[in-house]
């Protein structure tokens, strides 16, 4: 048995790089498989495998964020950022920043789509190519996506396995936690693109102004934040933290069909354009992960990277950090990171050390990763595409020049930051 599931996922995972826009297919077939040959019962996919509380809060939160954008109250702010910065270099760089902000709360690829006609606006302004200004916006977005509960599917994922609520992203057991390790960082890349951009000038450039249609989105938005944070202190993990995203993201819903009245139509349109491959990809996911789990596979590769590393606790942090930023430049990070998580906690514990340590070098490699390619998060494939659109082609290299500085700075600090208060 062992080797039957360790030939359909190795099957499977083939399947996801090489045709990622049909992954949901795929993780769903090999789930059925799974199913079919007993490994695992349906009760047990179903009732535990799947997080349903991780799918809730996603579904949630895409909804919220979908309101938010089409409030327009990030344009609004990033018009006022502009016209407040004394040179259009640190505008630049302050609207990156802005964006990587919107991201820890908001998902990745809507904060690109929201911030892209700033960006594009911008550009032709001062008459620049919008390439790196783009560029900018999508890393900025996939490193922030990494600081909280709500930024990422990788992020809430790990906070269901290692049983984190909303607050524990800040500080976890009297300690600065992966939130602060992202922020530092950020301010590292920021630091990298104002280096960049510093050659702008200092003449003012006017965009046209944005009109906030209602300030209700950004409303639910700070309810969804401080309603994590207090189900957190009440309650403790993410009992009821699903029903509660959802909740608000009907609440908002409601809103828009009725009280804004976009029609039922125009409100079935927004939950049809939620991210359904996703949430059906991560049920397949779960479902296989958990049968490879089942068969004792995880623990294989546990005791195969122990034997590689001894009992050099350095090593084995950048091995993991190493590891997952070469492969998530690559794959989808989410398949990676559920089958890592208990490995990386395993390894930490063997040596001695808070599982943290690992398993938070994981999730930056992980995610920070995704920053090397033009493929390697879903937020570049659309920042190409529409540049594409835009008429501006984007080259593998043309990625590189960007990509690879910003990624292995960002990971550095943030990875250096985690070893020295972790370990």
């Amino acid at each position: 048995m062992k080797y039957l599931v360790l030939g359909l996922a190795v099957l499977m995972y083939a399947l996801v790089i090489a045709f990622p826009q049909r992954k949901s297919w795929f993780t769903l077939g090999a789930a059925a498989l799974v199913l079919v040959f007993g490994v695992v019962s349906p009760a047990q996919a179903f009732g535990t495998l799947v997080n349903w509380n991780v799918l809730l809060i996603y579904v949630g939160s895409l909804i919220i964020a979908d309101l938010f954008i089409y409030s327009r109250a990030p344009a609004a702010l990033a018009d006022k950022i502009v016209d407040s910065s004394p040179t259009l270099g640190l505008g630049v760089v302050l609207v990156l920043v802005m964006t990587g902000l919107i991201s820890a709360f908001v998902e990745n690829v809507a904060t690109v789509l929201v911030m892209a006609p700033i960006a594009l606006a911008l550009s032709r302004k001062m008459k620049i190519a919008p390439t790196y200004f783009m560029i900018g916006l999508a890393v900025m977005a996939n490193l922030q996506g990494t600081a909280t509960l709500v930024g990422d599917p990788p992020s809430m994922i790990f906070a269901s396995f290692a049983h984190y609520n909303f607050n524990d992203f800040f500080f976890h057991s009297g300690r600065p936690s992966i939130f602060f390790a992202v922020q530092l960082g950020m301010l590292a890349g920021a630091a990298y693109f104002y280096w960049y951009f510093r050659k702008l000038g200092a003449e003012k450039v006017e965009l046209p102004p944005e009109k906030v249609l209602s300030f209700l989105p950004t409303a639910l938005l700070l309810l969804m934040i401080l309603g994590l944070a207090a189900i957190s202190f009440l309650f403790g993990g993410l009992s009821v933290s699903g029903p509660w995203c959802l909740l608000l993201g009907l609440v908002g819903l409601a809103w828009y069909v009725f009280a804004r009245r976009e029609g039922v139509k125009k409100g079935w349109e927004l939950v049809k354009g939620l991210d359904w491959d996703t949430i059906l990809f991560l049920i397949g996911i779960f479902i296989v992960i958990g049968a490879i789990s089942e068969v004792g596979l995880l623990e294989d590769l546990a005791a195969f990277l122990a034997r590689l590393i001894g009992g050099n606790m350095l090593l084995g942090f950048v091995v993991i950090v190493g590891i997952s930023v070469l492969l998530s430049g690559f794959i989808d990070n989410v398949p990676y990171i559920i089958v890592m998580l208990p490995v990386a906690a395993s390894l930490a514990k063997g040596l001695g050390l808070p599982a943290e340590l690992y398993m938070f070098g994981l999730l930056v490699g992980s995610c920070l990763g995704g920053n090397l390619t033009p493929f390697g998060a879903s937020a570049n494939v659309v920042a190409v595409g529409l540049l594409k659109k835009e008429g501006v082609r984007v080259g593998f290299g043309d990625w590189l020049r960007v990509g690879v500085p910003f990624t292995l700075i960002t990971t550095f600090v943030s990875a250096a930051f985690i070893w020295l208060v972790w370990r």
